[in-house]
């Protein structure tokens, strides 16, 4: 608070009594009536008073948020999709926002999950690096029931992917783990289909529909950036390519306008479904990066993301790119048209 030379248009008294109100509505946290008790006036006396004191600079209003956070770019984000939560942190430095994910995307996202989970929530983990590094960070967490939403990338370092991730959760919490032991592809659909029928695996897709928040992994259609992308042969990869796959998604792949392509993969993987995932009241997704900008607009479009983690790179692409035309992560379309 202070006075500037506006202010001196005041005479003395005006200026004392305006600075004691600033201090009790500002500092003190009164409600104005508390205020108009205390000085013997009118609440509209006192909102005049207020208002005088912001016009005349005797009091100063600054909004601060920690520097890795960029509030204005995670409002606008917010308001162009119609997300629930944007949060907009600062991108890796120059020469380094070649990693898929930047790092601090996961610390970020871990501190959201704090806000997010309540207790008795069911907390769904899509297979993800940026999921993982979101459970490492971990610090707090009610507690929750914390469930695995696909297979693995590869079963020979499920301990150090997302079965450590859905444990390091429950171990924060507190509360049950239901992971998966199972790669995310499989050869064939009667392969996925018996490992769907295995209890452990069972058990754990019992849980999808009582999921309440779950968190998912982008990636973009090329090498290093998709998992998916990265199991499937020469042959496969170019056969979705021609189906105009532009994004990945716990497996689902998607073209720019958010629609569902190559759903026959889905029949071959591990995974929440489309629809579930569609139903779960609120879907973080942790992506960012310029190489993964066009994908998050994708996914974003269709509807199956309720918030998102990124960086200034990602958004600014999102915020440039054409406009969805529509609130998507308001509205929970569904991607296959149905």
């Amino acid at each position: 608070m202070s006075a500037g030379r506006s202010a001196l248009r005041m005479g003395p008294a005006e200026l004392v009594q305006a600075a004691a109100m600033a201090r009790r509505f500002y500092l003190e946290g009164k409600s104005k009536i508390q205020i108009a008790e205390e000085f013997g006036v009118s609440r509209f006396k006192v909102a005049r008073v207020l208002e005088t004191a912001l016009e005349r600079d005797l009091v100063r209003i600054e909004i601060r948020v920690p520097a890795e956070l960029d509030a204005e770019r995670s409002d606008a984000l917010r308001a162009r999709y119609g997300l629930r939560h944007a949060v907009v942190v600062e991108s890796p430095a120059e020469g380094d926002d070649e990693s898929p994910d930047p790092e601090n995307l996961g610390e970020v996202a871990a501190d959201l999950l704090g806000e997010l989970v309540t207790e008795g929530d069911v907390l769904g983990l899509a297979w993800g690096r940026s999921t993982i590094h979101m459970a490492a960070a971990l610090d707090r967490l009610p507690p929750c029931t914390v469930v695995q939403l696909t297979g693995v990338y590869d079963a020979g370092t499920a301990e150090r992917g997302s079965v450590e991730a859905v444990r390091r959760a429950a171990q924060v919490s507190g509360g049950e783990a239901h992971p998966i032991y199972a790669p995310m592809l499989l050869p064939d659909p009667a392969t996925a289909a018996a490992l769907r029928s295995q209890t452990g695996i069972a058990r754990a897709f019992e849980y999808f529909d009582k999921v309440t928040v779950a968190c998912v992994s982008i990636g973009s259609w090329e090498p290093g950036i998709s998992t998916v992308h990265d199991m499937l042969s020469d042959a496969e990869r170019a056969h979705y390519a021609s189906l105009g796959v532009a994004a990945e998604m716990s497996a689902h792949l998607f073209d720019t306008e958010g629609r569902r392509v190559g759903r026959d993969l889905g029949e071959r993987c591990i995974t929440v479904e489309a629809d579930r995932l569609r139903r779960i009241p609120e879907v973080v997704a942790i992506a960012g990066g310029q190489r993964k900008a066009a994908a998050i607009g994708a996914v974003l479009r269709s509807g199956l993301v309720t918030s998102l983690v990124t960086d200034r790179a990602a958004a600014d692409y999102l915020l440039t790119e054409s406009s969805p035309g529509t609130h998507p992560a308001l509205e929970r379309k569904d991607p296959d048209g149905s």
